[in-house]
């Protein structure tokens, strides 16, 4: 299983539990990711912390993650990022454009106070 998904009170949480969040798993993480959002969930928070490798198309789904949640007028957050997966997100800068918190408990704070 690549994913372990809970839907809680106001956010959905999404555990990505491969080590490399690459073409071959970007693509479920999406279609996912377009049906939480269709089931009318506007708040997404995606746990990275498993992630050792992420790839332009893991980038690609966290883009779409976020834009899917500011359409809804909700709010996306990455968590969990190892060095790597972080140095890669800095480097695009999309450290600047995405919400990005060390734990999933700030992730659901930073939810809380944007509703």
């Amino acid at each position: 299983m690549e994913f372990k998904i809970e839907k809680l009170d106001n956010y959905a949480l999404i555990h990505v539990l491969e080590e490399k969040l690459d073409t071959h798993i970007a693509p479920t993480l999406k279609s996912e990711l377009v049906l939480i959002s269709g089931n009318g969930e506007k708040n997404i928070v995606l746990d990275l912390s498993k992630c050792r490798y992420c790839d332009s198309s893991g980038l690609s789904a966290i883009l779409v993650a976020n834009r899917l949640c500011k359409n809804a007028n909700g709010t996306f957050v990455l968590t969990g990022l190892n060095d790597a997966v972080e140095r890669l997100v800095t480097i695009s800068q999309l450290d600047t454009v995405l919400n990005i918190t060390n734990s999933i408990e700030d992730a659901i704070a930073l939810i809380n106070r944007s509703n």
